[in-house]
């Protein structure tokens, strides 16, 4: 049986993880940009390193398809920088 207590826990470490990754995310673009590499750079590098570390750990068929998703969201609006949160 799973225990509710544990779902939370595990979903609040998990929450938690994210927001020291992109605590540290936010570091390294700083630092790039102060160092005068462009934004496109930076942001193409992260996606290229990001997907190389996700199709060895989990596969292309998989990774291929958690694109798919990103697509999806991309024509939704959820990158667009001047979205609304509420």
């Amino acid at each position: 049986m799973i225990d509710p207590q544990n779902v939370e826990l595990d979903a609040m470490i998990e929450a938690e993880k994210k927001q020291v990754a992109f605590e540290y995310h936010s570091e390294a673009w700083a630092d790039g940009i102060s160092d005068g590499i462009e934004a496109e750079i930076l942001a193409e590098t992260a996606i290229s390193t990001a997907l190389t570390e996700l199709v060895r750990l989990h596969g292309e068929d998989t990774v291929i398809a958690m694109v798919d998703g990103l697509r999806e969201r991309i024509q939704h609006g959820e990158f667009r920088p001047d979205r609304n949160l509420h």
